[in-house]
């Protein structure tokens, strides 16, 4: 009955069909239908594929060729632009006979094979549809997961998740005339294990333009994302101060939730040593540990080593802790192996222990801190370490009480100790308890708000040494106790307007902050933890100058400022921002950072600014203006301009006056070749579109920071990007500096084989991390937004 099927369907998509002359009886009489109006099926080229959850072998198989012959329920064949389709399996060919009975599809001349976007063609194939095996003679093949391919004497169906491919070869590129492609991987016999994720290539030789770069008597490698065990390419880097870096990864998928790498290496200044690392990933609790060992370093002399820990726990029974180390062995590993800190202050390294538990509105925690300092011999380079807290403990909440109120309290008991490496041994230490709690209520309306608060910063010091001055001299426990008041007063206004054409929606907000906080002698207390805030838009209407609890600066101010927006009301965006405030101070103010009183009426003014008025730049400013000296002595300028993807440039200069002058340039920008942001020019496009030649285009990338007031240049990054389309190079160097007169130097080089993997040492996190809007090359499908004015 299945022939019968086929055959019917054959004819009617090769005749058409229409229905006969139908005269029905009088008590149910409609319009009569003829041949003449009856509808007729029209032929079509080819059926849709038939997709489906269930396997292939229980949905029906159609037939469709130029000519059919065969005998019923038993075998047919067909000649002529033969089509089989059974679910996602695709056969086309010139000649093509199934066997019913065992689901033998035998296709010989041109005969192409697709399943779920990956095809196979060549000149003959034996397959049995049931069981998904058989084989392909010489045939030519691309996967869907990587768009690359390659061709083979001979490929083997194992089943639907195993083939084996003999004499075959791999690539993302196609040949350019009668030559090989740009790179090839090719390999005696290679087997493919689907539900494994594994590839085994035997006698597997990688050439990039005919040269061979890698080559293995058995070749391990993942054939989709997936995470696989096995050896990883190589990676190699130089700097000047270690030499040339080879190192070899293993990598070792341990389970879902948990790998690790190792990566044995040798440094040809100092020997050989091995990069680990260890990631977990449970549903309540995270974490990371890497440790780089490099024993009998041969230019110090000495065992080199650097240990990162970190580890998290969302919520085990509501608690929450984590732990986080970060050792190294000398105050000199951070200049020889900065990318081994894996720390923003690489002379400061933290390792603390810290836990949290709620209990209803209150949340007690505790925490111990413990710092390296990596000082070094340069007495120049010396700096003052914060204290250790071993440890801290406290108490907070933030919650709503009777007639709107909302109360805030910290209540912590710290203990402050000296690190080892701090310039002062003998500076002071000991024990505070302090708590900060405020009371407020807010009145909101449409338009405005209206926010009283009452806060108490009090705290107690139990020191291991005497003060010295203040009214606390000779003693080494002190108590104070500081009330402040505070009014904050906020307004919105809001206008439809129109600026350079563009309808927008304009916003007024003005803010008034009043404090008021009485002189308390703090002088000889210790200070901890205090430090002058930022002067920014946020600092310029606190109550107190400093961050911390040690110093509170006595205050009878009102803070006034305005911000201005300009919104796109159809999508909310920000066009355009303006905010100007500046403090008023009502008296004498005697709690400073020079540490003598100050007379001043009117503090320093603070103005900020951003658009993306302008198409394809953004611009932000910032600037502190002292109006008594008529000068900035704070100020922050950036502008990007970002017509395209992968087209950005950026500008920024900031300083502080009397103290620093920075410049930074950075960018990235196609010198030669198509242009990126044209879709229709792009290299990957036109090759997978059209299966042209790989064409490659230049970029420049980097990024200069220049010191004007040392007349220097402090950080570089510079390098070239080549994107052929189907493979990318990258050629980056990059300079820190590590002191006044010292600097090291690393270079980059990484060879991308799109659809195969990365050779090489990996810069990309740096491009990421120095130049303003830089992307990937390989990310045309959702090319990077033009980045924020503060990005």
């Amino acid at each position: 009955m299945a022939f019968v099927f086929v055959l019917v369907y054959v004819i009617c998509l090769g005749r058409g069909a229409y229905a006969q002359e139908t005269v029905l009886a009088p008590e149910r009489a409609v319009p009569v239908v003829t041949s003449a109006s009856a509808p007729t099926l029209q032929p079509s080229p080819r059926l849709p594929l038939v997709r489906s959850q269930q396997p292939d072998r229980n949905l029906p198989i159609f037939l469709s060729a130029g000519e059919l012959s065969g005998r019923p329920d038993l075998e047919v064949s067909g000649q002529g632009n033969v089509e089989f389709y059974q679910g996602a399996l695709f056969v086309r060919a010139d000649r093509l006979h199934y066997d019913i009975t065992q689901a033998l599809v035998q296709a010989t001349g041109q005969v192409r094979l697709e399943r779920e976007g990956t095809i196979f063609t060549g000149p003959e194939l034996l397959f049995r549809v049931n069981q998904f095996e058989g084989f392909f003679l010489n045939p030519t093949y691309r996967f869907a997961a990587t768009q690359a391919g390659g061709q083979a004497e001979r490929l083997d169906f194992i089943n639907d998740q195993r083939l084996v491919v003999t004499r075959g070869t791999y690539s993302s590129c196609p040949p350019d005339g009668s030559q090989d492609p740009p790179w090839l991987l090719s390999a005696d016999r290679v087997r493919l294990n689907m539900d494994q994720n594994e590839g085994i290539a035997e006698g597997g030789v990688l050439r990039f333009f005919g040269v061979p770069i890698l080559g293995a008597p058995v070749l391990s490698f993942p054939v989709s994302d997936e995470r696989k065990s096995g050896w990883l390419p190589p990676n190699y880097t130089f700097d000047t101060r270690s030499g040339v870096q080879l190192g070899v990864p293993y990598y070792w998928n341990i389970a879902p939730q948990r790998d690790a790498t190792f990566t044995p290496s040798i440094v040809s200044r100092r020997g050989f040593g091995l990069e680990s690392e260890f990631r977990y990933l449970e549903p309540e609790y995270s974490g990371e540990l890497r440790l780089n060992l490099l024993p009998g370093d041969r230019l110090t002399r000495s065992d080199r080593y650097g240990l990162n820990f970190n580890h998290v726990s969302d919520a085990i029974e509501s608690t929450q802790y984590g732990l986080k180390l970060l050792r190294v062995s000398d105050d000199d590993y951070w200049k020889d192996f900065p990318r081994n800190i894996g720390s923003s202050t690489p002379r400061l390294l933290l390792s603390e222990a810290q836990v949290s538990k709620p209990f209803g509105d209150w949340t007690a925690y505790a925490r111990a801190m413990k710092w390296q300092v990596l000082q070094g011999t340069d007495p120049l380079a010396k700096f003052e370490a914060p204290y250790e807290r071993a440890p801290q403990v406290g108490l907070r909440t933030l919650q709503s009480v009777t007639g709107g109120l909302q109360l805030t309290v910290e209540a912590e008991v710290n203990r402050f100790v000296n690190p080892l490496g701090t310039l002062v041994p003998t500076r002071v230490t000991g024990t505070r308890v302090h708590s900060v709690a405020s009371l407020s209520r807010s009145w909101q309306n449409p338009g405005w708000t209206l926010t009283p608060r009452l806060s108490v910063n009090t705290a107690s010091y139990d020191l291991d040494q005497t003060m010295t001055s203040g009214p606390w001299a000779g003693k080494r426990n002190a108590t104070r106790a500081i009330p402040t008041i505070s009014l904050d007063s906020q307004w919105v206004f809001e206008r439809d307007t129109r600026l350079l054409g563009r309808s927008l929606r304009q916003t007024l907000e003005p803010r008034v902050v009043y404090a008021r906080t009485p002189y308390r002698d703090q002088s000889g207390l210790p200070v901890f933890d205090a430090a002058l805030k930022d002067f920014n838009l946020n600092a310029v209407y606190a109550e107190n100058l400093y961050s911390g609890v040690d110093r509170v600066s006595d205050a009878n101010q009102a803070t006034v400022g305005v911000t201005t927006r300009w919104l796109d009301p159809s999508t909310g965006g920000e066009v355009l921002r303006l905010g100007l405030a500046q403090r008023y101070l009502f008296a004498t103010q005697r709690i400073t950072a020079e540490g003598t009183p100050s007379t001043r009426r009117l503090s320093d003014i603070y103005f900020e600014g951003a658009t993306g008025l302008i198409p394809q730049i953004m611009l932000a400013s910032s600037v502190q203006y002292n109006p008594e000296i008529s000068r900035a002595v704070n100020y922050s300028n950036t502008a990007v301009y970002m017509p395209a993807p992968f087209k950005v440039l950026s500008l920024r200069y900031t300083g502080v006056r009397n103290a620093t002058e920075q410049i930074s340039v950075g960018g990235q920008w196609p010198l030669y070749g198509p242009a990126s942001g044209n879709p229709a020019s792009d290299p990957l496009i036109r090759r997978m579109s059209t299966g042209g030649s790989c064409t490659g285009t230049v970029y420049a990338v980097g990024n200069v920071n220049y010191n004007r007031r040392d007349s220097r240049v402090t950080d570089s990054l510079f390098g070239l990007e080549y994107d052929a389309g189907c493979w990318i190079g990258r050629f980056v160097v990059e300079r820190l500096s590590t002191g006044l007169s010292e600097a090291n130097t690393r270079i980059y080089l990484q060879l991308e084989l799109v659809g195969l993997s990365r050779l090489g040492t990996n810069p990309l996190q740096r491009l990421k991390d120095n130049v303003v809007g830089y992307q990937l090359l390989r990310d045309r499908a959702n090319p990077q937004t033009t980045p924020g004015p503060y990005d």
